[in-house]
């Protein structure tokens, strides 16, 4: 048996810390564009709710910003107490940024 994800999207919230299971942990959401279009001829995004620990996590919080792409993969978890379902991510792959998005205060001063 086999349980492993592996998806790219474009970070689509702030980090958010918080915790599962009593460790600490920073969520993030992926928007990830569907590959087929709905009956209005549209391509649906849906956004994926990912949690990362540790070293992956501080990593992610100090080279990416919203916006950028990332690849994740990782598995999937249900808390100790069944009621929750989360993908636990455990390699993160920098894909590409959005420079507009990295501005500093200085820069953003400056404009």
């Amino acid at each position: 048996m086999m349980n492993n994800f592996m998806i790219v999207g474009r970070l689509a919230t702030e980090f958010i810390k918080g915790e599962v299971d009593g460790k600490e942990c920073t969520q993030i959401r992926l928007a990830v564009p569907r590959s087929y279009k709905n009956e209005e001829g549209i391509y649906e995004t849906d956004f994926v709710p990912m949690i990362l620990l540790g070293k992956i996590a501080e990593n992610t919080m100090e080279y990416c910003k919203k916006g950028d792409v990332i690849g994740a993969r990782g598995s999937i978890h249900t808390s100790k107490d069944k009621k929750k379902l989360y993908l636990a991510v455990d390699k993160i792959t920098f894909l590409s940024s959005n420079p507009d998005l990295k501005k500093t205060e200085d820069e953003e001063d400056d404009d």
